[in-house]
């Protein structure tokens, strides 16, 4: 049963199945904004839910992910697929809301009926996506979109929390990013199951493909032949380094990660990026891998709606805040430790000492 009172109307429900956008955005503010009745709404629209292809645009700032995520869903527009897009914004210093730059940038596709687009703040959170990010990518997901694109807010190195919410991670990059050294220090090396590089008609973009290709074959535990060689050629380097990556991939049934290149403002290389998200798409549902990757993500989800409404119990409607307000004079004085205070508040619950110093 779930625990929240106020549930909301079922003339919301109703409207959001029958297919109306106004019912899809409210449901959304409602859950954005973790209103009365949020979880009630996730739960009644759950089995309508893991039908849309995720996919995550992640990657630094200036990479144009915001141009590269209207112009694949045009592309995909034109093969009458349906394409929601969460592009989450930094927050406002001022109102805690997002800036909108990505809503602005995608005003040439946001009255296309058949793209919903939803800016959404981080609200200070670090991992690159706001926190109900993958619950509104939930609301798009029951609405009936083929895809939702997940655009992140570019903050470098916490862009991680992006693999666990897509099903398909692109990492985005241009020639000013830097050396493939400084992503894979980033970690975004870790996360992507196909590098673009975007901007492509600027100088230094083949090489940096060339790079990150021979970073992928070194991955594997090997350099491709001849690396070390002097008078060998990178582009000869990178060629051994594919067909390494490719052959691996071949003899352990695994994806070998693809490095393309875009122009997105002129739409060069969308075409070849959206054959390749569908290539990718039928690997993870012959393999399994989808499967287990969505179960790791509801999984999660479990946890983080458990670990909401502990916080919840404690903080505000159990004893937590009066314990800890009655020993703050002895913390500060060292007669007692912040463990040692944590634990009183737990057995309060009666939850016992489990993860605490007993145990």
């Amino acid at each position: 049963m779930i625990s929240e009172t106020s549930a909301p109307g079922a003339d919301l429900l109703e409207r959001f199945r029958d297919g109306r956008r106004t019912a899809l955005a409210r449901a959304i503010s409602i859950v954005e904004d973790a209103r009365p009745g949020f979880e009630r709404i996730l739960h009644e629209l759950s089995a309508d839910m893991g039908r849309a292809h995720r996919i995550g645009i992640t990657g630094p700032p200036g990479a144009g992910k915001s141009t590269l995520t209207s112009k694949l869903a045009l592309h995909l527009r034109g093969a009458n697929e349906r394409v929601g897009i969460v592009a989450v914004d930094p927050s406002s210093p001022f109102t805690g809301g997002a800036l909108l730059g990505d809503r602005i940038r995608m005003n040439n596709i946001s009255t296309d009926p058949g793209i919903f687009i939803r800016s959404m703040a981080t609200r200070g959170h670090l991992g690159g996506l706001a926190t109900t990010t993958k619950e509104v990518a939930d609301l798009i997901d029951a609405f009936g979109y083929d895809r939702v694109i997940l655009e992140t807010v570019g903050v470098g190195q916490s862009e991680l929390e992006i693999a666990g919410t897509a099903d398909t991670s692109v990492v985005v990059l241009v020639p000013e990013s830097g050396d493939s050294i400084q992503a894979m220090k980033a970690g975004l090396m870790e996360v992507a199951d196909i590098f673009v590089i975007n901007k492509a008609d600027r100088p230094g973009a083949d090489r940096l493909a060339q790079e990150i290709e021979v970073m992928l074959h070194m991955r594997l535990g090997d350099m491709p032949a001849n690396a070390g060689h002097h008078g060998v050629s990178l582009k000869s380097v990178q060629k051994a380094a594919r067909e390494g990556v490719q052959a691996k991939a071949e003899e352990q049934g695994g994806w070998a990660i693809p490095v393309l290149k875009t122009v997105a403002q002129s739409g060069e290389g969308l075409e070849e990026l959206a054959r390749t998200l569908d290539r990718h798409r039928v690997y993870l549902e012959e393999t399994g891998e989808l499967s287990r990757r969505r179960q790791a993500r509801l999984a999660e989800r479990v946890r983080a709606v458990v670990e909401r409404r502990l916080r919840r119990l404690v903080w505000l409607r159990g004893p937590g805040e009066g314990i800890l307000a009655d020993q703050l004079a002895a913390l500060e004085a060292g007669q007692v430790s912040p463990y040692a205070v944590a634990d009183r508040i737990v057995n309060e619950l009666g939850l016992g000492p489990a993860g605490g110093m007993q145990a």
